[in-house]
């Protein structure tokens, strides 16, 4: 006895996920603004801490949005996001870590160089 199976030729085009057009509108579009909203401190006349403060911020959240959403970071596994993420918050701890610490660096040696 034989048996006939009918195979399904392999497709010779396997289609990938595809993310709607319009989420990469919307955030172009969060990209615009949160630029307009850089160049607004800068056109206002801000200075000082809350200056740097804000344009920091705008600049964080738009990496934060080109790398998940043009680089598809949102659509990994967690362990790949962990393993990209997680390096570069590592090294800002510790970047705030030591700028505590030279604050006290500094205050212990001007009081033990000061003189008598």
């Amino acid at each position: 006895m034989t048996e006939t199976t009918t195979h399904k030729p392999p497709t010779a085009h396997i289609e990938g996920q595809q993310h709607p057009l319009k989420l990469y509108f919307l955030v172009w579009g969060l990209l615009f603004v949160l630029s307009a909203f850089s160049y607004f401190v800068d056109y206002v006349g801000l200075q000082g801490l809350l200056r740097w403060s804000l344009i920091i911020v705008f600049m964080l959240l738009k990496a934060g949005l080109i790398v998940a959403v043009f680089m598809h970071i949102a659509w990994e596994r967690l362990a790949l996001t962990y393993a990209i993420l997680l390096p570069p918050l590592a090294v800002l701890a510790f970047l705030a870590i030591m700028t505590f610490e030279s604050d006290y660096t500094l205050a212990t040696r001007i009081s033990v160089f000061s003189g008598p």
